[in-house]
């Protein structure tokens, strides 16, 4: 999706991230509908006057809450036996994403083969049908408790699937030197249009900085916990 307005000496650019790797379309479509039918994410309203946490930027902040908290709630509320391990909780100010480590499949082949990669997907896929609606109903609590969405996934052996998450647009002001690198981009056909240009440079800088990132993330989880045993806590 692409947003721009001219008009004095800036351009607005808005550009939508899509991370990591989904499952089908017709799949997250399917997952989609029945969150909204439910009323849950993307269908009812949400705790901040939104409707299903698709918060517009005027909207009030999300909760402030440490990821090793909003971890241990999960850990506290997810069905005993879904999940090996928690393993990866990434929490930003839209969404959390919740990727679960899931048993070996019985009688699993060889780790790293064509026929495990299989016996993996299809691990996974048996989790997701099973689990759905138990997984609606945990994701409207967490967006009333957090103000966030929970985008889900799954880990089997070497295979991972996220199964939904969101698309935000965001927005920036550009000068005409950063516009120039857009278009750049978009000239030589590394983009299609400068949102998508925009979106190119995050995952470029998220590649090559992640160590910098990291520790710049283990700083602010610091703080975090730091700010949670101060005097109001």
């Amino acid at each position: 999706m692409r947003h721009e307005h001219r008009g004095g000496p800036h351009t607005f650019v808005g550009f939508q991230q899509v991370a990591f790797r989904r499952a089908s379309g017709e799949e997250g479509r399917r997952e989609r509908s029945d969150r909204e039918r439910h009323g849950g994410p993307g269908g009812g309203r949400g705790r901040h006057g939104g409707f299903g946490g698709r918060r517009g930027f005027e909207d009030a902040e999300p909760v402030a809450v440490s990821t090793e908290a909003i971890s241990a709630w999960l850990t506290g509320r997810l069905p005993e036996g879904w999940f090996t391990a928690v393993g990866d909780v990434v929490v930003d100010r839209d969404e959390i994403t919740v990727v679960g480590t899931l048993p070996t499949p019985d009688g699993a082949p060889e780790v790293g083969t064509e026929v495990a990669a299989e016996a993996e997907a299809g691990r996974i896929s048996r989790f997701r049908e099973e689990t759905r609606d138990q997984r609606i109903a945990i994701a409207q609590e967490a967006e009333q408790r957090y103000g966030r969405t929970i985008a889900w996934g799954a880990r089997a052996g070497e295979t991972a699937v996220l199964f939904t998450n969101r698309s935000v647009p965001v927005m920036t002001r550009l000068r005409q030197p950063e516009r120039q690198v857009l278009d750049t981009l978009v000239d030589a056909g590394v983009a299609r249009s400068r949102s998508d240009a925009l979106a190119w440079c995050v995952r470029l800088v998220g590649r090559n900085s992640d160590e910098w990132l990291g520790q710049l993330r283990d700083a602010m989880s610091h703080v975090e916990r730091v700010r949670d045993q101060g005097p109001g806590a």
